[in-house]
C-alpha cells in the first residue's frame, strides 16, 4: 500500500517473496558496479561531499599558515590577540534517492530501460555513500509515495535499497514529484544530500522542490531516453500514454506535428533547466544510450571545482 502522506515515515515491506531472477539482477548490478565505486566514485564522492558538512570544535591562538577568513574577530579583539576558529568535518552524512517509479519512468525504447538503469544508479550512489561511512535511505514514488527505507548503514542495506528499486510492485502509473519532494522533506531533520532520479515527467514541482532544495543539498538525476526527443516518420500510428494508459492516434508523418511535438519537448527541457538553475540544484542528465559513468564522474569535477573556487 502507498505510503499515506500525513503519517509519520516508516519503513514499508518490499514484496514478500522476491523472485529469484530481482535477486540475480541485484548480484549483477553489484559485480558491475563494485569496481567503479571502488577505484572512481569513492574519492570524488568523499571530496565534493563530506566537506559540506563542517562542525564548529574550538578556537585557538592564531598559527602562521593559518586561513585568515577563520579568524575569529570577536574573540581576537577581546583577547587583543589573534584567535582561528577551528572546525572539524561531519563523519556521517544522510543521503536520500528518491526514485521516480511511474509509468513513464518505468519504459524505455533502447537495451536498457530506466528501471534499469535507475537501479544501478541507486547502487552506485548507496555503495559509494556506504563506503564512506554514510547513511543511505530510499522513497519510491509514482503520484503517491509508494515505499520509504530510512536511511541506513552497511554493504546489506545498500543492496536492499538496489533490490526494491527493481522488485517494487507500483500500484499506480502516475507522476507527482511535488508530492515526493514534499515527503522527503518531511522524512529529513537535518541537512542531507537528495538525488532525485526520475525523467521529470510530471506535474509542476517549483513550490514542493523550492521548499526541499532550501534545507538540502538536491541533486537532480534526469533519465533521458533518446527516442522521446523525436517523434520518428512512421505513418499513422496509434500510441498510448504510459501513465494515463490513454490511446491516441496520429499521423508522424505530418511534418507539422512532427515539429509541434519537437517544440514541446524543447519547451519541457528549458523550463526544467530554467527552473533549476534558479533553485541552484545540480543536474545530471544520464542518456540511456551512453550510460551514467561520464555524466555522474563530471557533475563530481564541476561541484568541487565550484567549492575550491568560493
Amino acid at each position: 500500500m502507498p505510503v499515506t502522506a500525513g503519517r509519520p515515515a516508516v519503513e514499508r515491506r518490499g514484496p514478500r517473496a522476491v523472485p529469484a531472477e530481482i535477486l540475480r539482477q541485484v548480484k549483477r548490478i553489484e559485480l558491475r558496479t563494485r569496481g567503479l565505486v571502488n577505484s572512481r566514485f569513492t574519492g570524488e564522492y568523499h571530496s565534493v561531499f563530506k566537506g559540506m558538512g563542517m562542525e564548529f570544535a574550538e578556537v585557538r591562538e592564531y598559527q602562521p599558515g593559518d586561513e585568515v577568513r577563520t579568524i575569529d574577530w570577536n574573540v581576537s579583539a577581546r583577547m587583543r590577540r589573534l584567535f582561528v576558529k577551528r572546525f572539524v568535518e561531519e563523519r556521517e552524512l544522510t543521503v536520500l534517492l528518491v526514485v521516480d517509479t511511474s509509468g513513464s519512468s518505468r519504459g524505455g525504447a533502447g537495451v536498457r530501460d530506466k528501471q534499469g538503469v535507475a537501479a544501478e544508479l541507486a547502487a552506485v550512489l548507496a555503495l559509494t555513500a556506504t563506503r564512506n561511512n554514510d547513511r543511505v535511505g530510499l522513497l519510491l514514488h509514482s503520484d503517491v509515495v509508494e515505499h520509504v527505507v530510512p536511511p541506513r548503514k552497511g554493504r546489506r542495506h545498500a543492496l536492499r535499497l538496489v533490490r526494491d528499486v527493481l522488485a517494487w510492485p507500483s500500484g499506480s502509473r502516475g507522476t507527482d514529484l511535488g508530492a515526493a519532494c514534499d515527503y522527503a522533506a518531511r522524512l529529513l531533520g537535518h541537512r542531507s544530500i537528495v538525488f532525485v532520479l526520475s525523467d521529470f515527467v510530471t506535474p509542476s514541482l517549483e513550490k514542493p522542490l523550492t521548499r526541499l532544495a532550501q534545507r538540502h543539498d538536491v541533486v537532480a538525476v534526469v533519465l533521458d531516453d533518446p527516442a522521446e526527443r523525436t517523434l520518428p516518420d512512421a505513418g499513422v500510428a496509434r500510441l498510448r500514454d504510459a501513465e494515463t494508459g490513454r490511446l491516441v492516434e496520429i499521423d508522424t508523418s505530418d511534418p507539422t506535428v512532427r515539429s509541434r511535438y519537437a517544440a514541446l519537448v524543447r519547451a519541457e527541457l528549458e523550463a526544467r533547466q530554467k527552473l533549476l538553475r534558479r533553485l541552484a540544484v545540480d543536474e545530471v542528465v544520464v542518456p540511456l544510450e551512453k550510460g551514467y559513468v561520464e555524466p555522474l564522474l563530471r557533475f563530481f569535477r564541476t561541484r568541487e571545482t565550484r567549492a575550491r573556487r568560493r
